[in-house]
């Protein structure tokens, strides 16, 4: 049964993206496709985002990538939010801002809004196009969210150089409690934060063991 759902953002994850790596590397994990991609309404999003939650293992972690963070976000006042054991939220979007050219998009900010009843750690960077940091910042703690600072990662999806993620599948284990994944025995998640970003990353301690 499932135990991860990777939900995309707005014009869905092509090919090369991480999360549709993620859904070839762990056996477990689905991805939630949306009828339309391009033209996002909340209530259509929503409906296909629970029916995939109820056909999921109870405690389902979810995976969500820019626009699809504040889909999320909408399931705090939802019956579906009590089945899910946490979200990884990667980039979130401005939906505000995002309303201005997609206006069908106004109805997500009702995703950014409340405290969500699960665990949840949001991933921001520094130059992000379609959120500030400090956006991010102010988002993660109306959610409720652990914050991980990438530091200049842009969008974090393939334009920024984003393919494979094994660090966000590390983090996903940890909001599952387990410890995190080695390759090779290497830890690489560890090693990550603690060499390739040591002046710009940080993150809070949630009992992940990368800090």
């Amino acid at each position: 049964m499932t135990q991860t759902l990777l939900i995309p953002g707005l014009n869905g994850s092509p090919d090369g993206h991480w999360q549709r790596f993620w859904t070839q590397d762990e056996p477990h994990a689905e991805l939630v496709e949306q009828e339309d991609w391009a033209s996002p309404r909340l209530t259509d999003w929503l409906h296909a985002l629970e029916a995939q939650i109820a056909a999921s293992a109870p405690g389902v972690i979810l995976v969500a990538h820019s626009l699809g963070c504040a889909l999320v976000g909408a399931l705090a006042r939802r019956p579906a939010g009590a089945h899910v054991g946490g979200a990884l939220l990667v980039a979130p979007a401005d939906t505000t801002a995002l309303a201005n050219t997609l206006p069908t998009v106004a109805a997500f900010e009702a995703g950014t809004q409340a405290t969500l009843p699960f665990a949840s750690i949001v991933v921001a960077s520094r130059n992000d196009p379609f959120m500030t940091f400090s956006q991010a910042e102010d988002q993660a703690r109306r959610w409720g969210s652990a914050l991980v600072d990438l530091g200049a990662a842009g969008h974090i999806n393939i334009g920024s150089g984003y393919g494979r993620w094994p660090d966000g599948m590390t983090l996903a284990d940890g909001l599952r409690g387990r410890p995190s994944r080695q390759r090779n025995g290497v830890d690489h998640a560890r090693r990550w934060w603690s060499e390739v970003h040591p002046s710009n990353a940080s993150a809070h301690d949630v009992g992940l063991g990368i800090v």
